[in-house]
């Protein structure tokens, strides 16, 4: 008959073991790694993309007034550095953006969450955040213009109209998918109400919550480029829409693909620089970050 003793060794290792696994394993990655996996890849592709880019301005696939080439956005872009109204242009954006996003946060939060506790105003309100989140923004420019006339007010408004139902739906999202194990485990504890909301759903629901953000700022941005677009003004000062639309107006495709690269520009750099971070930060602390 087999012995069924476990040897006290044995078990020491079995206890090393598990607490390996629960111990998060981190380590500085090193410089040389970090170029090679994060910053080799886009910087390549980038390269691709020029270099597709010139062959076909080379090829004359079109005439050249429709295509510019690299190096001719690259002159309109070193002009307005010169005449020093490029970063200005680019913070005129962002600083808009960027407010009306934190507006959007403030006022989709707890709508969100209000959205998502109490089913009467979930059965009222839902049907209609989902409409609007679906609505395109540039719908709300017209009626914005009217109602508040050309300024930043206006702005504000196309943007917010544009990111709290993307804000408040994540958080409804994130809060649906949080396990009734744990609302249970919090009422045991003691965490009702706000207590409950503040300790056990909010941390939760944080990764739909994250992805609501997310999909609130490209809501935001496009939101912003739109009202800017089609509501440009003097008095508004010069953003990336507003240089967009002179572009247009002025038949100047260097210019035009300038404003587009930037905006795109923009866009990736809010995600790496926010976004990403914080997605990071919210996986390592779950466990769910894996680095191969």
């Amino acid at each position: 008959m087999a012995s069924t003793d476990t040897k006290p060794d044995d078990l020491a290792g079995l206890e090393a073991g598990l607490d390996a696994l629960d111990a998060v394993q981190e380590r500085r990655t090193p410089v040389r790694e970090v170029l090679l996996r994060k910053v080799l890849p886009p910087l390549l592709a980038v390269a691709l993309v020029l270099v597709v880019w010139q062959l076909l301005v080379r090829a004359r696939v079109t005439d050249d007034y429709k295509l510019p080439s690299p190096a001719a956005v690259w002159r309109s872009a070193t002009d307005m550095w010169l005449q020093g109204t490029l970063l200005d242009v680019i913070w005129t954006s962002v600083s808009r953006g960027l407010l009306g996003f934190l507006l959007a946060v403030a006022i989709g939060t707890p709508l969100g969450l209000l959205v998502a506790r109490v089913k009467p105003v979930r059965a009222a309100i839902g049907p209609i955040l989902s409409g609007l989140q679906s609505l395109p923004s540039v719908a709300w420019v017209a009626p914005a213009v009217i109602w508040l006339g050309l300024n930043d007010r206006m702005m504000y408004a196309v943007i917010l109209l544009g990111a709290v139902p993307s804000v408040a739906n994540g958080l409804v999202s994130g809060v649906d998918q949080v396990p009734p194990l744990f609302l249970r485990a919090g009422r045991t504890l003691g965490a009702t109400g706000l207590r409950g909301t503040r300790h056990i759903v909010l941390p939760a629901a944080l990764p739909g919550y994250l992805a609501g953000l997310k999909q609130g700022w490209a809501f935001s941005w496009r939101s912003l480029m739109a009202a800017e677009i089609i509501a440009s003004s003097p008095d508004l000062g010069l953003g990336l829409g507003q240089l967009l639309e002179n572009g247009r107006n002025n038949a100047d495709m260097p210019g035009i693909f300038l404003a587009i690269i930037l905006i795109l520009f923009v866009g990736i750099a809010i995600d790496l620089l926010i976004f990403s971070p914080l997605e990071r930060r919210v996986l390592r602390g779950r466990g769910l970050l894996v680095k191969n």
